[in-house]
């Protein structure tokens, strides 16, 4: 087996402001990175979890997982933050992570200031979800020294587990889309225009939806799905930077 270095959990304590970064479905820590970065630089706390059965080298690791296990990464990730001494959190997250961010936003958990997704398929749309986890499922084989007929035989159950899970974030997501009416707080919307893994209009139904609050939507017109790491990656973390310091932080403990 070849020695693969495995993306680990960030958390930097910086500032008394916490933000929760949450991870896509076949990502890590990673894609939250460049983001993570910025805001420590500009005083904040960061926290970026790896969901569970992710940053492995065994894809099938996540297909083990289910929706409810990812949920509970989400509510452990903020009470994580809460026994670090943080009472006020913003909470965003790319694809996936997004779902689960909006998860929180819309069951009003205590101590969420506000938040949001950033290429999230918070309604449902048309996307390359399926093929693309198949893709990446195989290439991490392949990077592992999986021989081609062990990998073969892998990728034909890992295609079909991968539906059925796909199926089931689509339900959460579904879940949580008929309950955006119930976020108080701010929301902050980020979508890429050449998104090449969902239909990049489905934002604007999320968006249609969330008339009880305030939000900020945000298009960057030259950035693929993975918009943390993309050609518009600068301006991203700028206007999330921004969308924070309209937050209502409660300051007087510092």
């Amino acid at each position: 087996m070849k020695k693969i270095s495995l993306p680990k959990p960030l958390f930097t304590q910086n500032g008394s402001r916490a933000v929760l970064l949450l991870h896509a479905y076949s990502g890590s820590s990673n894609d939250v990175r460049m983001l993570s970065r910025y805001l420590e630089k500009e005083n904040y706390t960061v926290y970026s979890p790896n969901f569970s059965g992710h940053a492995t080298i065994d894809p099938e690791d996540i297909l083990e997982k289910t929706t409810n296990d990812w949920w509970q990464d989400t509510v452990d990730a903020i009470q994580f933050l809460k026994d670090k001494g943080y009472q006020e959190i913003a909470v965003f997250g790319l694809s996936m992570g997004g779902i689960f961010t909006m998860g929180a936003l819309t069951s009003q958990l205590a101590g969420i200031i506000g938040g949001g997704f950033f290429c999230s398929p918070i309604f449902p749309v048309k996307n390359k979800v399926p093929e693309n986890f198949v893709l990446y499922a195989d290439k991490v084989l392949k990077t592992a020294g999986v021989s081609t007929e062990e990998r073969a035989e892998r990728m034909v159950k890992i295609k079909e587990a991968s539906y059925v899970q796909l199926k089931n974030i689509e339900s959460f997501s579904e879940q949580t889309a008929n309950q955006l009416g119930q976020i108080n707080v701010p929301v902050f919307m980020a979508q890429a225009g050449k998104d090449e893994m969902i239909d990049p209009m489905g934002v604007y139904q999320t968006a249609h939806a969330l008339t009880q609050t305030r939000f900020t939507l945000n298009w960057y017109p030259n950035s693929g799905h993975v918009l943390t790491i993309g050609p518009d990656h600068k301006q991203l973390e700028q206007d999330v930077f921004a969308f924070l310091n309209t937050l209502s932080w409660n300051e007087e403990n510092k």
